[in-house]
């Protein structure tokens, strides 16, 4: 792999720190407005991110399908 490659690939990645930073920056906000607004609770949020997190990709498919 040659040098500038390997920068490129750096620079890449570190892009990508950069877009997951926001991302996760935007969803801790959403979320703790949807809180102070008594919206949702954190104990809400937490069993549906669990929920979500332990169905199969499948499974996630066919909800998302549902909710359309």
């Amino acid at each position: 792999m040659k040098g500038f490659d390997k920068i490129d690939i750096y620079a890449k990645i570190g892009d990508l720190k950069e877009i997951d930073y926001r991302n996760t920056l935007a969803i801790a906000t959403l979320i703790e407005l949807l809180v102070e607004k008594g919206i949702i609770t954190r104990d809400e949020f937490a069993r549906k991110a669990y929920a979500l997190d332990n169905m199969s990709t499948d499974e996630l498919k066919d909800l998302r399908s549902v909710c359309r």
